[in-house]
């Protein structure tokens, strides 16, 4: 039987020999290092089956808003499957991959985070092995080569190994893969170890539309000798799936129906951890020498017991559950911050604060460890992994310098936590018992505390978390944050089918090189004309032959002068005119890029139809805007790297009319002098008038050119390259030793710097720890922010002129004073100005208000004694003092009931004050601080609601407002009320 399977296979070589034919019943597999196991594993398909071996990507998603991280091998090769790839990139000629991704589940839709360490097999950092048929091999093919690898390569037991695959779906109406059924049967597979599911467990869909198929996995049983196909996707510890072959051969339409996919692909993924512990015989990942060495390092560290691997109720003090978090989530922190995510306070940041406090938590609490064990082991990570991703060598000490710093604010937030949970113990309102919600979340939220700490810390207090109204808040929060994710990624002007049907039409990719076509006459941009015809319309996720008014659509034409949104600029602005029709404008709302077609969204004014003749008119005042704002953001890249090092990384940049955003990796926020350097840089090269030179190259040899900045996304082959001042034929090693402005770039750009005129920096902060945002505008906007910030400058100096002659000598005018302080505050943070400026002015703007405020206060003392030496004359000791006194100012009524109780300090002190104009009343009152029987909050609480009014404090100091009253009643009130509180 087995030979004729072989006969019928032709033309797979290398697949199954007959040696493969193992007896069921051999022993487990023989011990494999990880290195081996994935050297083994990208060697088998790179070697044998001629796949192209290609990187991780980062674990932050390429240009997909829609994921927080990479979660599995396939997010890079989306562009793929939906057929949108760029036909000119490296990426459009893969047919068949392999490779070890990068992933982290740790929130979205795939969140482990909370089960790590209370099991031993899930993670927040995995690597995945994959591999990819792209139009190429189908079914047969792939079956046969995982049983190759797995049975042979890999010498696992066939009599272990058990197959599901896709049973079909009778309420969609998709038939069971009878075909993926007969070829595990050809091979060899056992009817009783050959199972089917349902769609659950054996259909796979990248999202609510798009390609997706039935898949086929291959199942592990740790025990053998045994038949174990009852416990196949039982959630069995004994028996776990290991590999996942997807065939995808669907498309799922907008309206959920299936339909074929012109091209068939094969996306593979195998865990490399669960991998590991199969070959190494271990039921725990955590025992697995991609752990065990994290495991000993941490104990090194740890004032308790070595690593015993257990769970649940044995693992006594969660010791155990402790090394198993720590040492996933240093992992996962160590390839999270060394591919540029950092600990922050949105998105995949926050997810990384929260795992980076989870681990610093279980360090600190149940570890024993000190501060900066959880940074320590970053050198183990990067010893077991650093290898095959070579970014954890080179950024180790960022790494390392990153945990430090977020694990000594956290520590400082636990501190903070403990001191909020203790004010609302001792609020009024606070219900016995019940910790109120909004402040647990607050703790979440804000202080980045796991809800968990929270609850521990409340326990022992006897105290529970309003856990139904912290569901609320936790739901409420997650809807915002699907409703900003789903927001945020752009549609897909093309799906895959409508693609493939361009491609069966022949209509050929659109000719956009007019956009890179214009020319300097006489100091004016002169760009050219373009005529068109319509070749495609897509309307209502199809491709129509016309459209009429007011349907929005997608023009396809043969050719365009328009720039398409990518590389971080925004696209280009204009319109269409219709010959014969030329009083009617299609405006075109978004230029995008799908699949080598450029797509013109309109909205029809007018019928249009496929073979129209358009005339294309481009917005060149916005287009030369953009010109101006990219080439700048290559002079500021450029400027960082020569001010703060090699070591500068961009992170991000968007290119605007307006201005221009640029993310780049930097340990702090720049100095002054820093920003001045910056600036001066930039402008030098302004001045210079340089030529901005750009070609054409082969990927490979632009890759040559010393020097080169480039960013983690795929580029087109060939490649442009844009340079500052040096031809690009001069740019290879060796050629010229000037230092210049060079990157692969996509966009529009000046034909010389001059037209910048000038470049300031308006905004730089740090977005997360450790990478900047600096926001710079140009031309016009940088000159009419120069003269902002000259201005501002010489209000404050003015305002700093007239301290200085005479301080106010009056509570009012000091108040006035203060009042201009923060009105000038307020204008220098929020007015485009120089960033360096803004910080100066900002520092000598604090010192003023320090000033201002000192002055307030000292005159509003000195005011409080004037009003307190009567009333002591008058009271004396008395040991309940309460009384009137005319002031309309809340803080100078606090001051004199603080000199009267300082004065008394075992007295009940409380005064009102009504005020004229308005008919309220002021109330203030101390009490003394070994006072159990009455706390100030209650007493100023309970006379301000007699008032009709509300107030607030603390056990000893406490002030409110009352609506009005009899003021004589009022006082023998709250005389009665303190009398009657302290008589308890």
């Amino acid at each position: 039987m087995l030979g004729l399977v072989l006969r019928r296979t032709s033309g797979l070589p290398g697949l199954l020999s007959a040696r493969s034919a193992r007896p069921f019943g051999s022993p487990p597999p023989p011990e494999m290092s990880a290195a081996l196991v994935r050297s083994t594993f990208l060697d088998f398909f790179q070697d044998k089956h001629r796949h192209r071996l290609v990187p991780s990507s980062p674990v932050r998603p390429r240009g997909d808003p829609s994921l927080l991280f990479v979660n599995a091998g396939m997010n890079q090769f989306k562009p793929v499957f939906l057929g949108t790839v760029d036909p000119r990139s490296e990426m459009a000629s893969y047919q068949r991959v392999v490779n070890t991704q990068k992933c982290v589940r740790a929130g979205g839709k795939h969140n482990d985070l909370e089960d790590v360490g209370r099991d031993v097999y899930h993670h927040t950092f995995f690597e995945m092995l994959g591999s990819w048929s792209f139009g190429d091999y189908f079914k047969k093919e792939a079956c046969y080569m995982a049983w190759s690898l797995l049975t042979e390569h890999y010498g696992i037991p066939a009599d272990r190994l058990y197959v599901s695959y896709f049973a079909g779906d009778a309420v969609s109406g998709v038939p069971a893969d009878e075909e993926t059924q007969h070829i595990w049967l050809e091979i060899g597979v056992p009817p009783d170890r050959l199972l089917p599911f349902g769609p659950k467990e054996n259909f796979w869909e990248m999202g609510n539309s798009g390609p997706c198929g039935p898949c086929t996995e291959i199942h592990y049983d740790h025990v053998g000798g045994r038949n174990a196909a009852a416990l196949v996707n039982a959630d069995s510890p004994e028996v776990v799936e290991i590999w996942n072959l997807v065939f995808m051969q669907y498309n799922r339409e907008v309206d959920h129906n299936l339909r074929q996919l012109p091209q068939f692909s094969v996306d593979t993924g195998m865990g490399l951890e669960r991998l590991v512990s199969v070959l190494q015989g271990k039921r725990s990942n955590y025992d697995t020498d991609l752990f065990t060495p994290l495991l000993h390092a941490i104990h090194q560290r740890s004032k308790v017991g070595p690593y015993g691997g257990r769970l649940g109720t044995v693992d006594g003090g969660k010791v155990d559950t402790a090394y198993r978090v720590v040492a996933d989530h240093v992992r996962t922190l160590s390839v999270c911050i060394a591919d540029g995510v950092h600990p922050g306070m949105s998105g995949a940041e926050l997810v990384v604060r929260r795992v980076l406090r989870r681990a610093v938590r279980y360090c600190a609490e149940v570890l024993q460890a000190p501060q900066g064990a959880l940074a320590s082991l970053v050198p183990t990570v990067t010893h077991i992994l650093g290898d095959v991703y070579p970014e954890l060598h080179r950024e180790e000490n960022r790494i390392m310098d990153i945990i430090n710093e977020n694990e000594a604010h956290f520590l400082s937030s636990l501190q903070q936590g403990s001191r909020l949970i203790q004010r609302t113990l001792h609020r009024k309102d606070y219900k016995h018992g019940i910790f109120p919600a909004s402040v647990a979340w607050c703790l979440h939220r804000d202080l980045g505390f796991p809800l968990d700490l929270v609850d521990i810390m409340l326990e022992e207090k006897d105290v529970q978390v309003d856990r139904e109204e912290l569901n609320r808040l936790m739901e409420e929060s997650q809807k915002v944050t699907s409703g900003l994710q789903s927001g945020v990624p752009s549609q897909v002007p093309l799906d895959i089918l409508s693609l493939a049907e361009l491609h069966r039409l022949g209509v050929p990719h659109t000719e956009d090189g007019l956009k890179y076509q214009y020319r300097l006459e006489k100091d004016r941009y002169v760009f050219p004309a373009c005529s068109a015809t319509v070749l495609a319309l897509y309307a209502d996720h199809t491709l129509v032959s016309e459209v009429t008014e007011g349907q929005r659509c997608g023009v396809i034409l043969d050719q365009t002068c328009f720039y398409s949104e990518q590389g971080g600029q925004s696209p280009d602005r204009g319109y269409f005119t219709r010959d014969g029709l030329q009083d009617v404008v299609y405006p075109v709302e978004a230029v995008v890029l799908a699949g080598g077609y450029v797509v013109h969204q309109v909205t029809a004014t007018d019928y249009l139809k496929t073979g129209n003749q358009v005339q294309l008119h481009l917005d060149q005042v916005h287009r030369l805007s953009c010109m101006v704002n990219h080439t700048a953001t290559h002079l500021l890249n450029f400027a960082l790297r020569k001010v703060l090092g090699a070591s500068v990384q961009q992170r991000g940049s968007k290119v605007s009319a307006d201005r221009l955003r640029f993310d780049f990796s930097v340990k702090k926020s720049l100095d002054t002098s820093q920003l001045q350097q910056v600036d001066r840089c930039v402008n030098d090269i302004i001045r210079a008038n340089h030529f901005v030179h750009s070609q054409e190259l082969p990927l490979r040899e632009a890759n040559r050119i010393k020097g080169l900045r480039t960013v983690d996304e795929v580029y087109p082959d060939p490649v442009r390259v844009v340079s500052v001042e040096v031809e690009v034929s001069e740019l290879f090693e060796g050629e010229t030793g000037r230092e210049t402005s060079v990157e692969l770039c996509c966009g529009t750009h000046l034909l010389q710097t001059g037209a910048i005129e000038d470049l300031l920096i308006v905004s730089e902060r740090q977005t997360v720890k450790g990478i900047s945002r600096i926001v710079a505008v140009t031309g016009r906007e940088a000159k009419r922010a120069r003269e902002e910030g000259q201005t501002l400058s010489q209000e404050v100096g003015s305002l700093s002129a007239r301290l200085t002659d005479s301080a106010p000598s009056s509570i009012d005018a000091a108040q006035r004073f203060a009042k201009e302080v923060g009105l000038l505050s307020d204008a220098v943070d929020n007015t485009s100005i120089p960033q360096w400026q803004r910080s100066d002015l900002q520092a000598r703007l604090r010192a003023l208000q320090r000033t201002s405020n000192t002055t307030v206060r000292k005159l509003e003392a000195r005011e409080a004694a004037l009003i307190a030496q009567p009333l002591r004359e008058k009271n004396g000791r008395k040991t309940l003092q309460v009384d009137s006194v005319q002031t309309d100012s809340l803080s100078i009524l606090m001051k004199t009931v603080n000199q009267l109780s300082a004065a008394a300090p075992h007295s009940y002190v409380m005064l009102l004050a009504p005020q004229r104009h308005s008919g309220k009343v002021l109330c203030a009152c101390q009490v003394p601080k070994d006072s159990p029987a009455l706390l100030a909050s209650d007493w100023a609480g309970a006379v301000c609601r007699h008032l009709g009014g509300v107030a607030g404090g603390s056990m000893l100091v406490a002030k409110g407002t009352g609506s009005g009253g009899d003021i004589a009643e009022a006082l023998e009130w709250a005389e009665e009320f303190a009398r009657l509180e302290t008589q308890r």
